[in-house]
């Protein structure tokens, strides 16, 4: 057969392919390493060292008083009765269990601008608790704080907040932070931000005894200039740069986000085109990294319109009859919301209210239940053929979607939607396997005829 080129590349081309530019493909907080599925937002105030077993107090009752069983969730909510009763389940169970996952203590709009007096004792107060729930190990799983903007407004307030509330903290614990502590970062207009804050921690850490690279951050994406920088570029590469290896995760903020683009409150929503797009670029800019990322908040709260006065007469029918058609409303457009997010890859969202973690468990419960039997005959039937093309029914796999549906397991486990015996029975991997979170790893392995332990 005849060929013009040489059987192998001039060694000047070939350097420049040894060294090829962007992030890692397959990033480990991508679906390997488990990232919570919401975050709460609070007022640092009003954190206690018992706020998480609080708020699921508060979504138990919300469950036992609007969905006292599974046929009501789902009428409530949209949920076909195929999937009621498995989900209803796993919500309640979850609600007694772990009902947050992630938590963070508010300094800026959940909190307000107040004397420089007030916040200081908040910032104290509030590290005094986190330090109580790590005694007590009543703190959810992940935690940390936000902080006000680095802005010309707010920037001095906003770094001694945040000196106050880890020294004071240092103090508390001998120099130990909670597992998962994270200082998220609003309203980025600009790299520099970022870096002054990375600059700020590494003053921090070795004055109060923690190692190097201990404190994290996530970015608020809530900017227009978190999108585009003034030449038009993507800027949210150059903000994970500047975050030099700190960058746990970006957290969309869809309101502030919006009204910047001149979009008027009746139209702020989460599933706004505009939100839709910068989402995308989100996904795009952290493809390939261990960089996590969150949707933001329903602010259409499942909260009861009549509230019985203590000692006075009880709520009427009619009020009654109001009270579930607003939580039920609230619940209904907070779950399609998680779906949409959830569709669009985005398995972390915040959640403003304890009522809101019902349907947070409930969409995400019901989004991998929904589509397990079938996942699970296309990525058996695909691991069988050790990642040669094939065809089951009308759907075409290929590696790519190998890879798309193992992430799909591997979310569905994390999330508590299915424990790992049954992603194991459902699939026929080995737990090695799944927890590898490659399935070109998978396919490679069971070609060369070794399947893992």
């Amino acid at each position: 057969m005849k060929t013009v080129l040489p059987p192998h590349l001039p060694s000047e081309l070939e350097r420049k392919l040894a060294s090829p530019a962007g992030p890692i493909p397959g990033g480990g907080r991508n679906g390997a390493v488990r990232q919570p599925i919401h975050v709460v937002y609070g007022g640092a105030h009003l954190f206690r060292a018992d706020t998480a077993q609080k708020l699921g107090a508060i979504a138990q009752r919300s469950l036992a008083d609007y969905a006292p069983d599974a046929a009501s969730l789902a009428n409530a909510i949209g949920l076909r009765s195929g999937l009621a009763e498995a989900v209803y389940g796993r919500v309640a169970e979850r609600l007694g269990r772990q009902p947050v996952e992630d938590y963070r203590l508010d300094f800026e709009d959940g909190y307000g601008y107040r004397l420089d007096a007030e916040e200081d004792g908040h910032a104290e107060s509030a590290a005094c608790e986190v330090a109580r729930g790590m005694e007590t190990d009543q703190l959810p799983a992940n935690i940390g704080i936000r902080i006000k903007p680095l802005n010309a407004a707010s920037h001095t307030r906003s770094i001694r907040t945040l000196d106050i509330f880890v020294s004071t903290l240092a103090q508390r614990t001998g120099g130990k932070l909670p597992l998962g502590f994270v200082v998220t970062l609003p309203k980025i207009v600009s790299p520099v931000q970022i870096e002054v804050l990375v600059g700020v921690f590494e003053k921090l850490e070795p004055a109060l005894g923690f190692g190097s690279g201990a404190l994290q951050m996530e970015m608020m994406i809530e900017t227009p200039q978190s999108i585009l920088n003034e030449r038009g570029e993507c800027a949210l590469p150059g903000f994970i740069a500047a975050a030099d290896g700190r960058c746990r995760g970006l957290h969309f903020g869809p309101y502030d986000y919006t009204a910047s683009l001149g979009i008027t409150a009746e139209h702020q929503h989460l599933r706004h085109p505009a939100c839709n797009f910068a989402r995308a670029i989100m996904q795009v800019a952290a493809a390939g990294t261990e960089v996590w990322l969150a949707d933001g908040p329903t602010t259409v709260l499942p909260i009861p319109s009549y509230r019985a006065s203590p000692g006075g007469p009880p709520l009427s029918a009619i009020q009654q009859e109001q009270n579930l058609s607003s939580v039920h409303r609230a619940w209904k457009l907070h779950f399609e919301d998680v779906q949409h997010s959830l569709a669009n890859g985005f398995y972390q969202g915040w959640d403003l209210h304890p009522a809101q973690l019902v349907t947070r468990y409930a969409a995400v419960y019901a989004f991998f239940l929904s589509g397990l039997k079938a996942a699970s005959a296309r990525l058996r039937n695909f691991v069988e053929t050790a990642a040669q093309a094939t065809r089951i029914g009308s759907i075409f796999d290929d590696a790519a979607t190998g890879q798309g549906l193992l992430n799909y397991f591997l979310w569905a486990i994390h999330a508590g939607a299915v424990t790992e015996d049954e992603a194991r029975e459902q699939t026929g991997l080995t737990m090695d396997e799944l927890r590898s979170g490659s399935f070109l790893e998978i396919a490679t392995v069971r070609r060369e005829g070794h399947p893992s332990r």
